[in-house]
């Protein structure tokens, strides 16, 4: 397979020299934890306290791994990509509200995408969050087979409520929607729902996708029960795959309770079962559809050699590529270039609200080994190119 990811005059055509430096300047504060923890406080505080800070984000860390504030504000970063064959996941990454009317406003921005959607090419996913449909604690007690009262029901039919009418907006507008994965602990009750949706909708393709968090060691095992159901009840399997997003909260989580950790016990680990989920649903391609939603090369490499092996065509609408708005535009813009499905998650909506997913993103970046000495290395290498050729 030819290595492709190395061309970082693909990986950043769209970039201006100020956009690159600015990347620059990103990634290597990213790459420092206690300047990311700093930084982080010092974010919270200056929102929390009202201080006009809104402006100085919005020019650096928001403008770098945001589409903009608003679904039209997304369009012109949408379009741009579109022209280097990248398509968009507009991602309404408001997170922590939990009450109803924040519940129906984020069904209803995903409705609309959805109808976004429907008349933009460049946006063939749409995305939500089981937690931005109802309570956290609400997905747990279910999970946890407790009872619920009858208020809890009633609040639980509701959450039912809004996934089946995004899901069958989706099925209706033929749109593909992607629905995220979580803390282990309010998993089950999401994953029994998300199957559900696949039942109803996914009768001739894949519309619905669930997400499987691959650091997970139950997670390959809980596809194949899927896959068991799917073929007795006819119905296609949609799987988002990544590695995932909550490593520390679920090992925290497991030390304090006495419970053994659902995490696998080290990356390597992570990484052949992710591979190994991508494998199994290459198998079974007949009837999954895969958004593997991965920053790492080796990965995309054995899938898109899976894919040569397979006869599969790159533009196969049954695989994709993903990765952020912001990271990893080597193997986007390469692949893409290369004829490959590709999308990235383009997150939206007002600063302040999505503060909490860009600390979140920055965390995760500090967390997981070469990353942003990966971005790092290449945007410096892209820098050497574009002196050498003035």
């Amino acid at each position: 397979m030819e290595k492709i990811f190395d061309n970082t005059q693909n990986a950043f055509t769209l970039k201006s020299d100020t956009e690159l430096e600015r990347a620059y300047f990103l990634f290597k504060l990213i790459d420092s934890q206690p300047l990311v923890r700093i930084g982080t406080a010092v974010t919270n505080f200056a929102l929390k306290a009202h201080l006009p800070v809104e402006g100085l984000i919005r020019a650096t860390v928001f403008d770098h791994f945001c589409g903009g504030v608003s679904e039209d504000d997304c369009i012109p970063v949408v379009d741009k990509m579109y022209t280097k064959g990248v398509s968009s996941v507009l991602d309404y990454s408001v997170e922590g509200k939990e009450d109803e009317t924040a519940f129906d406003d984020a069904m209803n921005k995903t409705l609309k995408i959805i109808n976004f959607a429907k008349e933009k090419k460049a946006i063939p996913f749409a995305v939500f969050k089981p937690t931005g449909f109802g309570r956290f604690e609400l997905y747990q007690k279910l999970g946890e087979g407790q009872k619920l009262d009858t208020n809890e029901h009633e609040e639980w039919d509701r959450v039912v409520e809004r996934f089946d009418k995004v899901c069958k907006a989706a099925h209706d507008n033929d749109i593909a929607l992607l629905i995220d994965g979580e803390e282990s602990w309010m998993q089950d009750a999401a994953d029994n729902l998300v199957a559900e949706m696949m039942r109803r909708y996914n009768k001739q393709k894949a519309i619905v996708y669930n997400t499987l968090q691959m650091y997970r060691w139950d997670r390959l095992e809980y596809l194949k029960k899927l896959h068991q159901q799917a073929q007795e009840e006819n119905f296609h399997i949609g799987m988002k795959l990544v590695r995932g997003a909550y490593m520390e909260k679920e090992n925290t989580r497991a030390e304090e309770k006495g419970y053994k950790s659902p995490i696998c016990a080290s990356k390597q680990k992570t990484d052949y079962n992710f591979d190994d989920a991508v494998s199994y649903m290459m198998e079974h391609i007949d009837k999954m559809a895969i958004f593997a939603g991965t920053h790492n090369e080796d990965s995309s490499y054995k899938l898109m050699e899976l894919m040569a092996h397979k006869g599969i065509a790159k533009n196969d609408f049954r695989v994709w590529f993903g990765q952020l708005y912001g990271m990893s535009d080597n193997i986007s813009y390469n692949l893409a270039a290369s004829g490959y499905n590709v999308a990235k998650y383009l997150p939206f909506g007002p600063v302040k609200d999505v503060m909490p997913y860009l600390i979140r993103r920055a965390e995760e970046n500090t967390s997981v080994a070469g990353q942003t000495s990966r971005e790092l290395s290449l945007i410096k290498k892209e820098r050497d190119r574009r002196k050498g050729k003035n």
